[in-house]
């Protein structure tokens, strides 16, 4: 019945998605060229404030935990389970006072309306998941950056999106690239449920109904911690509130 109901939903949700990528896609082009980086990063978070919105439409609510815990006025790495790109909207948005960068794929850097461009303008870094050498002076990039602006930067060490929303394991290198370069940053562990529920039944129809909760976990200095502990300590932070 769900599937059934979500069609016709789905299909007004995907014009109302697609319409907000165009429209802010000429609308981050004059505030990047014009008037640059703040008014960039502000067209981004009304951006994916609307794209919050359009999942409304399919009775999708958020819940984030523990916001108020994380460290300002430092860098800081975001480090989080993935299960859709759900979870990319809810961080923009609602940690966009920690102007959040992300490690994305390369092939996301061109073709897809408003959030390409965002990707290769707005800090976050690209990389050839083909190619491990080349992502990491890409990461180290992102590191100094974070490090030099007191922002954040987040990785997805998965690699991949989960389809059920069961962890795969921890890759250590983006991280640990991540912690050697920005050495005064914090480590904040994140988990997301539900995320995946949106795209249970593929890319159409959507899931209908899903609550996705966002828990903020306590920050670790990168200063304190050897890595492997830094890494051990981060991982069963984000696995153990997975539901």
């Amino acid at each position: 019945m769900e599937k059934l109901i979500s069609y016709p939903l789905s299909i007004v949700y995907y014009l109302c998605f697609g319409l907000c990528l165009v429209i802010f896609h000429p609308i981050q082009w004059i505030c990047f060229n014009i008037f640059g980086y703040q008014a960039h990063k502000k067209s981004v978070d009304y951006l994916n404030f609307f794209l919050v919105k359009c999942t409304n439409l399919l009775g999708t609510t958020y819940t984030i935990k523990n916001r108020n815990t994380i460290p300002k006025n430092v860098p800081i790495v975001f480090v989080s389970n993935h299960q859709s790109l759900y979870d990319i909207i809810g961080i923009i948005w609602y940690l966009r006072k920690f102007h959040p960068k992300f490690v994305s794929k390369k092939e996301l850097g061109k073709g897809i309306p408003s959030v390409s461009y965002n990707l290769r303008h707005g800090g976050s870094v690209l990389i050839d998941r083909k190619d491990p050498k080349q992502a990491i002076p890409v990461i180290k990039s992102l590191s100094e950056y974070i490090e030099k602006h007191q922002r954040s930067a987040v990785i997805f060490p998965e690699g991949t999106r989960s389809k059920t929303g069961k962890p795969k394991e921890f890759a250590q290198s983006g991280l640990k690239i991540l912690c050697k370069f920005a050495p005064s940053a914090y480590v904040v562990p994140i988990t997301i449920n539900n995320s995946w529920k949106m795209v249970k039944f593929g890319a159409f129809p959507m899931g209908l109904g899903n609550r996705l909760e966002f828990i903020i976990h306590e920050a670790i200095p990168v200063k304190d911690f050897p890595f492997e502990e830094l890494i051990k300590k981060t991982e069963q932070s984000v696995v153990s509130s997975i539901k």
